[in-house]
């Protein structure tokens, strides 16, 4: 049980997502070593290739969105860079804490943590209007309709990422039909057929690695990453709407540990 403040608020701060940056910049480098190793890097670099593929779909894409949501796609990507996993338990230990305090000293002796919550914003706010002396049940209704606004943002980033997973490819075949069109229109100049070729290759190759190396998997990791924050709110408010209902700690460990996996769930009391 915990005994002292310090552990009921106790937070994980953000860092730099090994594993996203291990993956693209490992998967990057086994193409760029494969490309070094044929001989000819200078090759696999053409700037019409890369207009047509990569302003193509950042174009098509802004059709199918909006400014707004594109730039907050920008945002949200790179918070994914920064991240790092959270654990349910230690979230859980922190809403049992909370919840142990309150029932021991009363409600407003949360204020002498809740300016300590920065970290965990959405717990804080749930606290603030347990301490106003809001009921548990609008506490819960709340808090739900911020975490369900929260992934619905998070999911139309996905919904961005994917796009532009879809549109890249399609632009690299648009790029095929161009760069053979010139090649095919410019059969008796020899010295025209394989910057043509080149295109024609080439956005196939860049339309195809940003589909399926970069926009697929950042729209993956987004997902998974919506997941998780999602856990670690509904403890949050499953918390905070207990302190509201004035409930016994205990009744709120079982209801957490119903939403947790066997190896996350906590024993807090025991």
């Amino acid at each position: 049980m915990a005994e002292d403040v310090n552990i009921a608020v106790r937070t994980q701060r953000a860092g730099l997502d090994s594993a996203t940056v291990l993956g693209l910049a490992c998967g990057f480098g086994l193409i760029i070593a494969a490309i070094i190793l044929g001989g000819s890097p200078g090759s696999f670099i053409n700037i019409p290739s890369i207009l047509i593929v990569l302003g193509g779909t950042l174009a098509i894409t802004t059709m199918c969105f909006t400014f707004s949501e594109m730039s907050r796609t920008v945002k949200t990507v790179s918070q994914a860079l920064f991240h790092t996993p959270r654990d349910p338990s230690i979230a859980a230990h922190q809403a049992l804490g909370v919840a142990e305090l309150a029932r021991r000293k009363g409600v407003l002796a949360l204020q002498a943590i809740v300016d300590q919550l920065g970290n965990e914003q959405f717990f804080q706010s749930g606290l603030i209007m347990a301490m106003d002396g809001t009921p548990g049940s609008e506490i819960e209704t709340i808090l739900r309709r911020n975490l369900n606004a929260t992934l619905q943002r998070h999911q139309k980033s996905a919904s961005v990422l994917r796009k532009m997973a879809e549109i890249s490819p399609a632009m690299g075949l648009i790029g095929t039909l161009v760069g053979l069109v010139q090649m095919l229109g410019n059969l008796d100049d020899p010295a025209m057929i394989g910057p043509s070729m080149a295109v024609a290759l080439l956005t196939t190759f860049y339309g195809a690695v940003l589909a399926y190396m970069v926009f697929m998997p950042l729209a993956a990791k987004l997902e998974r990453n919506s997941t998780e924050e999602a856990i670690i709110r509904t403890i949050y408010m499953m918390g905070a709407a207990s302190i509201g209902r004035q409930e016994n700690p205990r009744r709120l460990e079982m209801m957490i540990n119903s939403i947790l996996s066997p190896s996350e769930r906590v024993q807090y009391f025991d």
